[in-house]
């Protein structure tokens, strides 16, 4: 057997990486979630108004929410995030705001305290990154970034005593 008309045939075939939130095709033009109301136009979801005949589907960010299944997790740790509880709250709030405005995908899913740890969720890697990045370019603190499953995941924390 030619090798060279056929190519190897030992040769590992290495499949497309699926993440169920990420969306495989095109809506069409319209296209409107069903739970948020946000609309897909000229390929990206954006906030707006619904055509009268739109297609309904549940956006990717919604879909996250519904499962419980978030793309971020920002952990905020130390005594200062105690004595800064609601001034810390209120940035990570308005720099949700202003990432969901453009971007209607990238939302927060939860914010849960444990041990003495904070842990705020999200549908989106960018706001995780964002808010980490807000704190520390407010408060100062260590901020470490670690995405993981090739970059469809991001772990944040951020710490200062």
């Amino acid at each position: 057997m030619d090798k060279g008309t056929y190519g190897r045939r030992d040769r590992l075939i290495v499949e497309k990486e699926h993440d169920t939130y990420r969306e495989s095709k095109k809506w069409p033009e319209g296209t409107v979630c069903t739970v948020c109301g946000a609309v897909f136009t000229d390929g990206r979801w954006s906030w707006g108004d619904a055509p009268v005949q739109a297609n309904e589907v549940i956006c990717p960010a919604c879909r996250r929410i519904e499962d419980n299944y978030p793309a971020g997790f920002v952990e905020i740790q130390g005594s200062f995030f105690l004595k800064h509880r609601e001034e810390i709250t209120n940035l990570l709030k308005n720099e949700e705001k202003v990432e969901k405005d453009e971007h209607p995908l990238e939302r927060i899913m939860a914010t849960e305290e444990n041990e003495g740890k904070t842990l705020v969720t999200t549908t989106g890697i960018h706001i995780a990154r964002r808010l980490g990045e807000a704190l520390v370019h407010a408060y100062q603190g260590d901020l470490t970034i670690t995405y993981g499953d090739g970059e469809k995941t991001i772990r944040v924390v951020w710490r200062r005593d």
